[in-house]
Parts: C-alpha cells; sequence; structure tokens
C-alpha cells in the first residue's frame, strides 16, 4: 500500500468530508499549504476552492477538483445528505467545456468492449431500479399525461456552475422552452423544475411567468418522467445524461460533457470533441474510470456494481416509509430507535402521540398515517382509522433483532411493518403472510439461501444473547428442546388455542412424546425477571433437562426436534434443519415446513425453508445498522457478527432513562 501524499483541503467544510480516507486513500489531509504537500484538494471550480486553484499555479502541483458523482444519493446535498460518489479529477472540471476533463480525455479515447459491456449493465441497472442523481419526488401521477407525443423540459437551479462553464446562460433557458413551443407545437412540454428549487432551497432559470401551454411538474421523480417521455430538452442537466442511458432524443441547448459525441442534438459546438462515441464510453468514463463509489453503511470504498444495488435498496425503503407518520402506542425507550428505523428522506417525518385520538386527529391535517406497537394496540383504533380512510401500520420486533433483550432497553436493529396485520395474528393474512403466499423471486431465494447459511455459520438468534454451551445428552432417546414464552405474548394470547402456557405447552409434548428426552429452556425475558412465565415447579418435573442458562442455538444444534408455541426460534430451529412441531400459529407454520398441531387451510403455498428466509428476514423487515443508516438483513448480520453478546452494565432503569433521553437525529441519506 503506497504511503498517502500531504494534499490541502482548500476548499473550506472539505476537512469534514464523510468517509474521505475510503474515497480518497492516496492523500492525507492538510487543513493549510504547508511546505510537505503535494496537491490542492478542491470541490470543483467554485469561487471557495479558489485559492487552491492559485496556488497550483503558483507551485505547478496538481489541483484535483472533485465532485459529486452521477448517481448521488436519495436525499439531496443541499439538505446535507452525503454523496455516495465522488468524481476526482486531476485536468479539470467534467462540467467545463472549455478547457476539458480527465473524463472528456477518457471519452474521446476508445473503451474496450468489456468497459462497454460493463458500462451498459450499469447504466441498464440502474434504469431497472428507476435511479436518479438524486431520487427524491412523488410517483408521476399518470393523469397529467396527456396522449400523442410529450416532451420533458429540463429546468436547473439559478448559480448552478455547470451552465457558464457549459457555453450558456439564462438565454439559453429562454432559448429552449422557445424553441420546443415552436417545434413540438402538437406535443406536451413537461417542465421539470430542479429538485432544490420544488424544495425551496434555491430558484430556478426557466422564466415561468407564462407557463400557458406547459404541465409544470415539482416533486415528481425524474425516472417516472424519463419513462413517460418522447424527447428531452435541457441546457447543461446531468438530467439529459440520464435519458440517454433510455436511448431517448436528447436536444441539448448547452455543452455538458455529454454533447458532441454524436448522442444529442447540440445547439451549441463545444470546442474539442466531434468524434462519435457509443453511450457506453460516456457512461464508462463517468460512472468507472473517473468514479470513486462509497458504500455508506460500512463506509468503505466498493464497485459502482455495488453502488447500485445500495441506492436502489436505500431508495426503496425511502419510498416505502413516505409521507408523515404519526405514532401512538410506543414507551419512550422505543422512540429513538423507532426514529432510526423510520428515517426516510421522503418527508419521513414520525411525531409520537399520547393517545390514539391525537394521533388521528394529527393525520387530518397532514394526511399521514398511524403507526402503533402491536402489542400495545387500542382495541378500537383499527375501526376508527377505517371509519377516518387513515392507513395504519403496526411494528414488532424484527426475527433479527439485536445483541440483548428488548425488555433490558437493547435498541432494534430490525422491526416488521405491517399495513394488513401482524404476523403473529393467524386471524387474518399480514403483509407477511401475503408475501409467502404470492412467492418471491428466484434472486430473493438464492439471497435467501446465502442468509440463512451465513446465520447458521455464525450461530446468530434473534436476541444473540450467548450462554453456556449444550452438554452431551443422551442420544439413545428423541432429544425434544421444549421453548417456554412470554404467557402474555400477544402471539400466545392470538395465536394459541387450548395450549397457552408454558406448563401446558410442556406436559403436551411429554403425553405425545412419553419416550422423548425433554429439555426445557425458558424465555430469556421471563429468565430476567421482566415477564411472566415462569415453570410450576411441578411442571418442571416433567423435563429431563434443564437448559436456561446456556446458548439457545446450541441447544437447537444438539437435540432432534424443537417444540414451540408461536416462538421465533422455532423459525430459527427451521434454518438449522431441525423438525419443528408448532402448538400454536406462528407466521412459519402452515406451510408445509413444520409439525402443526393447529392447522391454518388458508395458507396452501408450499415455499422453501429460503423463500421463507428471503420473506420474513429480507424483504418485510426494516433494518438500520447500528451508525443509524438504513440497511439490509446482511448488514444487521454482519453487525452481529462483529459485536459480541456483554451483560449489561448499568441497571434497567438507567438503561431505560438513557435510552428514553435519547435524541440524536436520525443520519441523512
Amino acid at each position: 500500500m503506497t504511503t498517502p501524499k500531504p494534499a490541502w483541503a482548500c476548499t473550506p467544510g472539505l476537512l469534514g468530508l464523510p468517509h474521505r480516507r475510503a474515497l480518497l486513500p492516496e492523500f492525507a489531509f492538510r487543513a493549510l499549504p504547508g511546505p510537505d504537500v503535494k496537491a490542492a484538494l478542491g470541490w470543483g471550480l467554485k469561487p471557495s476552492s479558489a485559492a487552491g486553484r492559485a496556488w497550483s499555479r503558483l507551485t505547478g502541483l496538481p489541483y484535483v477538483a472533485l465532485e459529486d458523482g452521477f448517481l448521488r444519493s436519495v436525499g439531496l446535498g443541499e439538505a446535507g445528505t452525503p454523496s455516495i460518489s465522488l468524481i476526482v479529477d486531476q485536468a479539470g472540471a467534467y462540467y467545463d467545456c472549455f478547457r476539458g476533463s480527465m473524463i472528456e480525455g477518457t471519452i474521446a479515447g476508445t473503451a474496450t468492449r468489456p468497459q462497454r459491456l460493463r458500462a451498459r449493465a450499469l447504466m441498464e441497472a440502474a434504469v431497472a431500479h428507476g435511479l436518479s442523481k438524486t431520487n427524491l419526488g412523488r410517483p408521476l401521477d399518470p393523469a397529467i399525461l396527456k396522449p400523442g407525443r410529450r416532451i420533458l423540459i429540463v429546468d436547473q437551479t439559478a448559480g448552478d456552475a455547470s451552465i457558464p462553464l457549459g457555453h450558456a446562460g439564462p438565454w439559453s433557458f429562454a432559448a429552449m422552452l422557445a424553441a420546443a413551443r415552436r417545434d413540438e407545437p402538437d406535443a406536451q412540454l413537461i417542465v421539470k423544475r430542479h429538485p432544490a428549487v420544488a424544495a425551496g432551497l434555491k430558484r430556478g432559470c426557466l422564466d415561468l411567468s407564462d407557463a400557458s401551454g406547459l404541465t409544470v411538474v415539482d416533486d415528481v421523480r425524474a425516472a417516472d418522467l424519463l419513462d413517460a417521455v418522447d424527447a428531452v430538452y435541457a441546457v447543461t442537466s446531468g438530467l439529459g445524461f440520464e435519458a440517454l442511458w433510455r436511448r431517448l432524443p436528447v436536444r441539448l441547448f448547452g455543452a455538458p460533457f455529454y454533447a458532441g459525441w454524436g448522442l444529442t442534438r447540440d445547439e451549441v459546438k463545444p470546442p474539442r470533441r466531434g468524434v462519435p462515441r457509443a453511450i457506453e464510453d460516456v457512461v464508462h468514463a463517468a460512472l468507472v474510470a473517473h468514479c470513486r463509489w462509497l458504500d455508506p453503511v460500512t463506509g468503505r470504498a466498493c464497485t459502482p456494481e455495488e453502488a447500485i444495488d445500495r441506492l436502489a435498496a436505500l431508495t426503496r425503503r425511502a419510498r416505502r416509509l413516505e409521507g408523515r407518520w404519526h405514532a401512538v402506542g410506543f414507551t419512550p425507550p422505543k422512540r429513538g430507535a423507532v426514529k432510526r428505523l423510520m428515517n426516510s428522506p421522503f418527508a419521513g417525518r414520525i411525531t409520537f402521540h399520547p393517545s390514539a385520538s391525537s394521533a388521528l386527529s394529527a393525520t387530518g391535517s397532514d394526511g399521514g398515517h398511524i403507526l402503533v406497537w402491536a402489542g400495545r394496540e387500542p382495541p378500537d383504533l383499527a375501526a376508527q382509522a377505517k371509519a377516518a380512510s387513515v392507513p395504519l401500520y403496526r411494528m414488532e420486533d424484527g426475527f433479527l433483532r439485536s445483541r440483548g433483550l428488548g425488555s433490558d432497553f437493547t435498541p432494534a436493529l430490525s422491526a416488521v411493518l405491517d399495513g394488513a396485520g401482524v404476523h403473529y395474528d393467524p386471524s387474518r393474512p399480514s403483509d407477511l403472510e401475503t408475501l409467502i403466499q404470492t412467492g418471491v423471486s428466484p434472486a430473493d431465494r438464492a439471497r435467501g439461501a446465502r442468509l440463512r447459511d451465513r446465520i447458521v455459520a455464525a450461530g446468530l438468534s434473534k436476541y444473540n444473547l450467548g450462554g453456556a454451551p449444550a452438554p452431551d445428552w443422551p442420544g439413545d432417546r428423541e432429544r425434544i428442546l421444549v421453548l417456554g414464552q412470554v404467557e402474555d405474548d400477544r402471539s400466545v394470547l392470538l395465536g394459541c388455542a387450548t395450549i397457552r402456557t408454558n406448563a401446558a405447552l410442556l406436559a403436551e409434548v411429554r403425553r405425545l412424546h412419553p419416550d422423548a428426552f425433554l429439555v426445557w429452556r425458558d424465555h430469556p425475558d421471563v429468565r430476567a425477571g421482566n415477564r411472566i412465565g415462569a415453570l410450576p415447579p411441578e411442571a418442571a418435573g416433567l423435563a429431563d433437562a434443564c437448559a436456561d442458562d446456556l446458548d439457545v442455538v446450541a441447544c437447537i444444534a444438539a437435540v432432534d426436534a424443537v417444540a414451540v408455541m408461536t416462538s421465533t426460534a422455532g423459525f430459527e430451529a427451521l434454518m438449522r434443519g431441525k423438525r419443528v412441531l408448532t402448538f400454536g400459529q406462528p407466521f412459519y407454520a402452515g406451510w408445509g415446513l413444520t409439525q402443526d398441531a393447529l392447522p391454518i387451510p388458508r395458507r396452501t403455498a408450499r415455499p422453501d425453508l429460503d423463500d421463507l428466509v428471503a420473506a420474513a428476514l429480507i424483504l418485510h423487515p426494516l433494518h438500520v445498522a447500528p451508525n443509524g443508516l438504513p440497511c439490509e438483513a446482511e448488514d444487521v448480520v454482519a453487525a452481529l457478527e462483529a459485536r459480541p453478546a456483554a451483560a449489561p452494565r448499568r441497571s434497567r432503569l438507567v438503561r431505560a432513562l438513557t435510552t428514553a433521553l435519547d435524541r440524536r437525529p436520525p443520519p441523512a441519506y
């Protein structure tokens, strides 16, 4: 590994660039241009980097221009969202058509066939995921579209450096609008304002005082618009570049970096160019050759393919959480974790209310959603929400939750969010049940298989409390692990019939398996004294061994079968290839994978185990990394692998107060 060379970070604030060591490992940042400095780093050609560029001219040492990449983030940079990509250019800035740049030089060369194939795959992936530079905006309302030809006219923010350096100015926007009106008299002219203008953070360039004949859209997803139009008019906007990914005709009234290569109709002829190039050549230069990529969750450099996958996942999640949320039934210690789990740049603010009536009243003013902790749902809330036509969502802990108990105020790294019901209430289908019934894609099934292998290899469970290893229980009898639960848990109250207590569960397993070697294990919340469900002494004698202080994963591995009422540990046993006996109706029962005492006739699908894993652990829950950023199930597994189990050192009261007083805002993404 080469030693980083000292570089002066000449733009104020550049020293605070997130993950700069991952994005720029070849440079050691300096606050001042000392004698050991070998380069200046600055933000493009902005006035704030003028000192660095002047220093470069005086010393003959390089000035390195940094800019956001062309697939940047979910939220806006103007709103403080860090970028996942960074263009690094020692020749100039890509948007300066007068002096050129490394991107221009690479486009002028010839990309190899493998480079073009990679660029095409990247371009197609971005289009398939509906990605843009920033990914804010509401879905396009089809009602605004008129039949026939449609032209998208792209506005930009006033003061954008790409405009004067792209051989354009305010007159260019006037000329663009006039040309569209003149040359497309029968088309619907759709004007797209910049997201920062729509957000009220900047002003635009187009004069829309006379908007006759125009359809002006503000907060609409760029990808949706590009998929709905026949051609694009732009000055220097990157949206024209994204239009080329879709093979749309693009007419330009400035000279952005993608102009002059035979791909666009250019009203301004950029100097030096004119050699025809394929769009794959331009994509390779802009997204691969001169762009650095960062995984915001891990904080490590990554490939553009990995970054696109991450950006697509973050965008899907943000869109799932779009809108305002009014929460009820959440104790103060839960709220910090819930804010992180519900974090979204799409106006996804969450407000906690003292009562259901307060939450319902608030939705009347902003059209928001009701969010309730499922275990604390008021009995009449569902009926009230339905009467008011307010969407109601229920939240519960996810199945890969944390290292530590929720009752000990350990923040959750995953939670399920369900708009139909809740996974442990078998009286009606939940979103999770519907997902399993409908089926997952082959790609998600394969992802589930990989995740299951990793979870099993790491010995992970819902709470990951650790414990002593299991002893060598006798192998001459069938060994059945009987898992106790919190007896007033909603999954027991709603998902069980005659067997609703731990004593009844153990007695029934003994009745059905009189010769088996039964191992009893209390629920950790009961064992900790936080919840009810302790086994009476007379019932304890039905078991041959007690595993209360043993690692549950080790116990599952050491037996032939596992018996539960509705415990999610039964799902963990399934993942480890064990026979599972259910005496209630958990979400994983009724699919042909378990031996069930209570049938669930409506569950007619016969998924394999990895379908179930993909649905329950990957697609259905929300996940958050320890750093507060939204993430995927694989990231939660990595975090749990990296963090050893440790006993809490503070009292429950202190932990509860500390958690309740946590006011840290969730990070932007």
